[in-house]
């Protein structure tokens, strides 16, 4: 074989050579997005703590393919919050309705409401498992900033200067607040709704 053909068979096994590479890189990908997927799925149907068997078992890949692609748990619930604050944020900065501030506070009620009651499982299972994870302290921290920052966001400067009203609504505002009048009293999303609402109202009675 002359040197053209040499090169021309070194070029096509290189070539090959890629395929094959790109091919197990995309079922490494794909292994990876099920397993991702079957975490989340087993969380919305309310299991907070999915072991590696059963994620393994919805993804359909082995138990060392859990392992494989997520060295720990850590990385696979880096995922969830960031589904979480993805989710959240498409839901609560979508624009206002109201035309005035106190509206738009209001506003952030049902919006947040809205968020809360879809991602409750995963909001759930991020508090079963913070107090051990610096990922999801870190994650949650992030996730608490953003829907402060949106509060800030639509207070006037003056009304946003108050410390103590500021904290005050960005609590009546929280996730665990809204989970305490769903679950501990029993309350209906509309009655929840309408209880952080004249709460609110009454707090901002007198802000300019």
């Amino acid at each position: 074989m002359n040197d053209l053909g040499k090169g021309s068979q070194f070029r096509l096994t290189a070539a090959q050579t890629t395929r094959e590479s790109d091919g197990r890189k995309h079922r490494s990908q794909k292994s990876q997005a099920r397993i991702v997927d079957a975490m989340l799925e087993l969380v919305a149907q309310g299991n907070l703590e999915p072991s590696a068997d059963q994620i393994a078992d919805i993804a359909k890949v082995g138990r060392r393919s859990v392992f494989r692609h997520f060295s720990d748990m850590d990385t696979l619930y880096r995922e969830m919050t960031d589904s979480i604050a993805t989710t959240m944020g498409s839901i609560v900065q979508q624009p206002f309705k109201a035309a005035d501030w106190r509206g738009k506070v209001l506003e952030l009620v049902d919006r947040r409401a809205v968020g809360f009651e879809k991602m409750k499982p995963f909001l759930l299972a991020g508090q079963v498992h913070r107090h051990r994870s610096q990922v999801l302290k870190t994650s949650h921290a992030r996730f608490v900033g953003m829907l402060r920052m949106i509060l800030l966001g639509v207070l006037p400067k003056d009304v946003a200067g108050n410390d103590v009203l500021v904290e005050a609504i960005d609590l009546l505002l929280s996730f665990e607040s809204w989970h305490r009048l769903r679950e501990d009293q029993g309350l209906s999303i509309a009655k929840a709704k309408l209880v952080l609402k004249n709460t609110v109202e009454s707090l901002l009675q007198g802000q300019a």
